[in-house]
């Protein structure tokens, strides 16, 4: 059995370079893999394309990307917590490309199966649809949407073992999965990693055929993007 352990996140990344597009796994600071971003970030690559469902906030998760400036282009569904995202974007500074959140999805879902395309009546008559192939099913107007192409595939998940079968616990199951099948190489790190044969077969996620490197985290932050109580009675 191929051992895909690597023995920190700065091996996990040593050949990324400049330019190069990646994927980052999450749905807002849950599932995250900050460790990952953070060893990006010290690597110092510059002109990133990167594909997330958002881009962090300001001061963590992606959002430290931003501040250091080496994301070129932005692919995402969502950025609304991140003023530095806010800022470069209205100032030019930064591309970005919004997208509807299905369309998101099942663009990494193609990758991950090899579909090239796929046509979709999200976001017909609006700005996304502008200057793609539209063609009618059932009367009702689709666009072209192409499958992501990323060299690189960042996930967090909870467990995983050597052989790179992952498990992902609650909600941070979100885009990991997809994005783990999508990336040309896939990167995991995992808050607990045990011997091949560990895993209850029943209960992995995403299969180890999926994983190219995987590692345990050395420290993982549980933040909460907004943080809403009911006031004391």
């Amino acid at each position: 059995m191929i051992r895909k352990v690597v023995p920190n996140a700065q091996a996990a990344v040593e050949d990324i370079q400049d330019g190069m597009t990646l994927m980052f796994g999450g749905f807002g600071l849950c599932g995250i893999p900050e460790n990952s971003i953070a060893a990006v970030r010290a690597k110092g690559v510059k002109d990133l394309t990167c594909i997330s469902n958002n881009a962090g906030v300001d001061g963590f998760g992606l959002g430290l990307l931003l501040e250091t400036r080496q994301i070129k282009k932005m692919i995402s569904s969502y950025v609304g917590e991140n003023d530095e995202f806010e800022r470069q974007m209205l100032s030019g500074e930064l591309e970005v490309e919004l997208i509807p959140q299905g369309t998101l999805a099942e663009r990494c879902r193609a990758a991950g199966a090899g579909i090239p395309a796929f046509y979709t009546p999200a976001g017909f008559g609006t700005e996304v649809a502008e200057g793609k192939e539209v063609r009618h099913f059932h009367g009702k107007p689709h666009i072209l949407e192409h499958a992501f192409d990323a060299q690189f595939a960042f996930v967090k998940a909870w467990k995983g073992d050597e052989a790179g079968n992952l498990v992902f616990k609650g909600t941070a199951r979100n885009f990991n999965p997809m994005m783990a099948m999508a990336g040309r190489i896939t990167v995991a790190e995992v808050e607990e990693l045990v011997p091949a044969g560990s895993l209850d077969p029943n209960h992995i996620h995403v299969p180890g055929i999926f994983v190219h490197r995987i590692y345990q985290g050395a420290h993982f932050e549980k933040r909460i993007e907004q943080r809403t109580v009911r006031p004391r009675v």
